[in-house]
């Protein structure tokens, strides 16, 4: 879908209105969405403009997350919140390099912060259950376990502070100050563990 730049205030005002009635529990009428355009458009072509949106896109909202899978895990191996924490954390860092983890599924990516967040509390990595649980074993996620050590251990370098900040609040239990540890261990317990099988 194109839009023309006259029209660039009508489909974001649009796209606000869809964002609040999916989000809120008690959404803006559409008439404050209007009132914000100072009254630029009427309510009739921002309730238009939000069908031709919603078409467009098949009514198709919603797509899983990392996030989504994080807290999959997390609530069903019943992990602490320092491990849900951190390996949020890793997978927001994540976010900001983008290139290396596109060819992740968010399952694959949301597993992995898991697995690095144990490593880095000193917790067996990747258990039997979360290898149950995820569909995941340990030898599929090491690269993306080595990407995120990696922009783990960048993180303070980086000029985008704002993520470590937020995971710096004890609200996140100051996650972002862990230091990070190397994870030549992780090769060799995944080679002890065919080792043992």
């Amino acid at each position: 879908m194109s839009v023309v730049r006259s029209k660039l205030q009508l489909v974001g005002t649009a796209a606000m209105f869809i964002a609040a009635k999916y989000e809120e529990i008690y959404p803006p009428d559409v008439g404050e969405f209007v009132y914000i355009t100072d009254d630029t458009y009427s309510k009739n072509q921002v309730i238009k403009m939000e069908n031709l949106i919603l078409r467009v896109l098949s009514f198709d909202l919603t797509v899983p997350t990392h996030y989504t899978f994080l807290l999959e895990y997390c609530i069903s191996n019943n992990l602490s919140d320092k491990i849900k924490f951190l390996a949020m954390y890793l997978c927001e860092l994540s976010m900001l390099e983008g290139d290396p983890y596109l060819q992740y599924l968010p399952s694959h990516l949301a597993a992995s912060a898991v697995a690095l967040a144990r490593h880095t509390l000193h917790e067996e990595i990747w258990p039997h259950e979360l290898e149950l649980s995820t569909g995941y074993d340990l030898k599929t996620l090491k690269e993306c376990i080595a990407y995120l050590s990696r922009t783990f251990s960048n993180a303070p370098n980086t000029q985008q502070t704002a993520i470590q900040e937020k995971y710096r609040s004890s609200k996140y239990g100051h996650v972002s100050l862990l230091l990070p540890r190397s994870t030549e261990a992780v090769s060799c317990e995944d080679e002890d563990e065919e080792e043992s099988a």
